[in-house]
């Protein structure tokens, strides 16, 4: 089975966006930063798609794509929260930091789990997919109002339900692993 399949492919393609998409929020090119995060969106659809279609799931895959996902989120969050930039919206550097410590507490968690119980596999939890779904909303919505130069109340909105879907997977993440650990003990 060969390793580069189509999905492992816009998966990479994903991975190259992200400095584009960095570059393009700090030297104000905003619209085409939305364009990036659009084509890096459509690229996590069709990956996904591509590899469930044609049976090509690989172990490279299984890595890859969260790790493009994370890489992509965190990357946009952080450009958008940094100070110094003209953008009509910026992120608050509470929601950057609390989403950066949700992903390492998960990680965290995996890894104590998986070294000192058992091997376990995490999958996705539906919480976890509701909030990849709220990160990619709140980083749209602050790119094309920013794009637009337009201060929005929508992006107030996003902000807030990041927060919330934040909190909640992190607890839930975090009450699966003492499940696990608790059932195995």
């Amino acid at each position: 089975m060969t390793i580069l399949t189509l999905a492992n492919q816009l998966t990479l393609a994903r991975l190259l966006l992200i400095p584009a998409l960095v570059i393009l929020v700090v030297y104000g090119y905003n619209g085409w930063a939305l364009v990036i995060f659009i084509v890096a969106g459509i690229t996590d659809a069709l990956d996904g798609l591509a590899a469930r279609r044609a049976g090509q799931r690989t172990s490279l895959g299984a890595l890859l794509d969260p790790m493009a996902d994370k890489l992509l989120l965190l990357s946009t969050f952080v450009v958008l929260t940094l100070p110094g930039l003209e953008l009509a919206n910026r992120l608050p550097i509470w929601l950057t930091v609390l989403v950066f410590s949700r992903d390492v507490i998960i990680v965290l968690t995996v890894a104590v789990v998986n070294l000192a119980i058992d091997r376990f596999t995490f999958h996705p939890s539906m919480f976890g997919k509701i909030t990849t779904f709220v990160y990619i909303l709140t980083g749209s919505v602050t790119l094309y109002f920013n794009y637009l130069d337009r201060p929005s109340s929508v992006v107030d909105v996003a902000v807030y339900a990041a927060l919330i879907a934040t909190l909640v997977s992190g607890f839930h993440y975090i009450f699966h692993a003492a499940r696990l650990v608790n059932k195995s003990l």
